[in-house]
This record gives C-alpha cells, structure tokens and sequence, in this order.
C-alpha cells in the first residue's frame, strides 16, 4: 500500500538527497520543485519516481551536479543554452525563464538547448510559463524508443510536445508523447511488477508484449500510427538537429551507466498572448471555451467533460491534502539512499494511502 507524505516534507527529502550527490543548494532546490511539483500534478511517471536514477547517475558523474550553464542570445527574441551535461530540470527551469524574460521584453522568446538530461515532464514548465501569463510549446527529444515507420529497431524518442496556455482557473496544458504511451508508464509498471496492454509496445521481435521489460527491450509504438512517427521527427528536427544536440540513436539512455553524456536536446518557444488580444478579452473568450467543453454532451457512463490541465489541478489539490502516494518500493530505496549518504532522516509525517 502506498505512503503519503506530505509535500513540504518530500520537497526537502529531496533536497537533501541531491546535495548529497553534490548537486549545489539552489540548483537542488529548483530540481525538488519540479519533481516533488509534477508528483503534485498527478504524473507519477516522470515525478520523484525518477530520483533514484538521477541519483545513481549523478552520484557516478554521467550528470554533471554542478554544471556552468551557458546562455547566450542570439538575438532579441533568441537565445542558445548549454546545460553542460547538468540535470535536466535545473537545465529545463533555466531554460524556461530564459525564453521568459525575451518574452516579456519583446514578446517572444525562443531558446535552444544543448547537452541536457532528462527534464521530466514537458507540461510542467508550460504550466509554469501559463500561470505567469505566458503561452508556451516545449519539445524534447529522448533515448530511442519508436522505429522509423516500416523499421524494426528503435531509433527516434518518444519525444514529447508540450502547450501551456493561461486560464482564469488553471492553466490549460496539452503534453502527449509522439509514442503510444510515454516511457515512464511502461518504466513504472516494470517496477511495480505490472502487465501493460498489448497495443503499447512490442518485444525485440516486433511481437505486441504486455511484459514491461520486454517492452524496454524492444520498442515502443507511435501514437496513430505513421502520423506519431511523422510527430517524432518533427520533434527531433527542432530539439535534436537545430540545438545540435544528439540525434536518434546518439541519445544517451540514463538508466544505462555508460559514463557518456545523454546530450538531450530541448526546444522552447514561449510568448505573450496579449500582443494579439486584450487581456480582458482573452480571459472571457477562455472562459467561454471551458464553460461551453464542461457543457458538452456527454458520452454513455462520463460523469465530466475536463479539459487538458484540469485533472492535474484537482489532483494537485489533493494531494496538497492528503500528501503525495509513495510506492512502497521507491520508499525503500529512497531510505537506503539517505543512508548510504549517511543523511540525517527524520520519518516525516506520514499517511495510509486510501486507494
């Protein structure tokens, strides 16, 4: 059975664990943000699920912990970031702000990032640009998961596209993957020691599998067919090609100690919506648009019609409650990390998960 524990307290568990693999204090905080933030959101698959792997590879330097994270802007609305090989999320959320400021200077911000790691969940920093007033589409290309259409073999990412869009009561976010499913889901279930449905990947043979692992082993599939593979290569032009980060199979898989740098590349482009409408107007027209989605005609058995975004805020609400659900599993090994750091571990208050 799942533990709860409360936010503030796995934010700082967090924090401690990453400065124990010698990540700096500031960047440490940032990174706990973003993932005890997306465990808040509902996505589990790419929240504090993903620490213990950071962690290893942190602590054995295939992640630079303190990276010189360059920027430099190429223009009044163009900027280039080099992560130098440091964690994603710090990487990511330095990016974002980047994009950001061009944004609320001169109305458009459009930032390239090279050699980066897995930043978690795209949505995450749309959301962050959305409640700032921003609208914002970030992509990144990952490990090799989808096979060219008609191939076999993986080589293009799952590669995620991402859209943040401000809201009067929650940003709307759209974050799909350009495979069947994202990584994670199929990460998660192997952990947990889950099946997963037969249409979500295939073996080393090209055979529909329900087994995780063997889904790991062999590839994932592209949402809708030829039109996801089209997606991951449209994602690979501008977060792999025009960053110059890895391409394809160059892509480093962190959950492989190799000692190489993953070399991720991501893509942000982020403006002000308000150069092109009023901000009153733009708030009702918004408004409309979810009164008239919740209004809809439902469907055979749905109770509710939400919108992108929405379940991620009532779940957040939740758990701001009740606490953050920890599988058993990943407790163990996040107890065995403190340890092994020789971190001082105070049990934080804890609850019995309802589900």
């Amino acid at each position: 059975m799942d533990r709860r524990i409360p936010a503030r307290s796995l934010n700082g568990l967090v924090q401690s664990l990453l400065q124990g693999v010698g990540v700096p204090t500031e960047d440490a905080a940032v990174a706990a943000e973003v993932l005890v933030g997306t465990s808040l959101d509902g996505v589990d698959t790419h929240g504090i699920t993903r620490l213990p792997v950071y962690l290893s590879r942190l602590q054995d330097r295939q992640i630079n912990p303190a990276p010189s994270i360059a920027r430099e802007r190429t223009g009044a609305s163009f900027g280039r970031v080099d992560g130098d090989n440091g964690l994603g999320q710090v990487v990511g959320a330095q990016a974002m702000e980047f994009a950001s400021q061009m944004a609320q200077e001169t109305g458009v911000g459009l930032v390239a990032v090279r050699r980066s790691n897995h930043f978690g969940a795209a949505g995450y920093y749309c959301a962050w640009a959305a409640q700032r007033g921003l609208v914002a589409l970030v992509v990144t290309n990952t490990p090799p998961a989808i096979p060219p259409w008609g191939g076999r073999k993986p080589f293009f990412g799952t590669n995620p596209v991402a859209f943040g869009f401000p809201a009067p009561t929650f940003p709307i976010v759209v974050d799909l993957s350009a495979s069947a499913v994202a990584r994670g889901h199929i990460i998660l279930a192997a952990q947990r020691g889950e099946p997963i449905p037969a249409d979500w990947a295939v073996d080393e043979e090209g055979r529909p599998t329900e087994d995780p692992q063997r889904a790991l082993q062999g590839a994932l599939l592209p949402v809708g067919g030829a039109k996801g593979y089209a997606l991951a290569v449209a994602v690979e032009m501008m977060a792999g090609v025009i960053t110059g980060a890895a391409v394809g199979p160059g892509v480093g898989w962190m959950y492989e100690k190799t000692g190489v740098p993953a070399d991720v590349g991501h893509f942000l482009i982020v403006f002000d919506p308000f150069r092109f409408i009023p901000p009153d107007e733009y708030e009702q027209r918004v408004s409309s648009l979810i009164e008239q989605v919740h209004g809809a005609e439902r469907a055979a058995g749905v109770n509710e019609i939400f919108l992108p975004g929405e379940r991620r805020r009532r779940t957040r609400e939740q758990r701001l409650k009740e606490g953050i659900p920890v599988d058993p599993k990943l407790w163990e090994e996040l107890i065995l990390w403190a340890r092994r750091l020789d971190l001082d571990f105070p049990e934080p208050e804890i609850w019995e998960s309802k589900a």
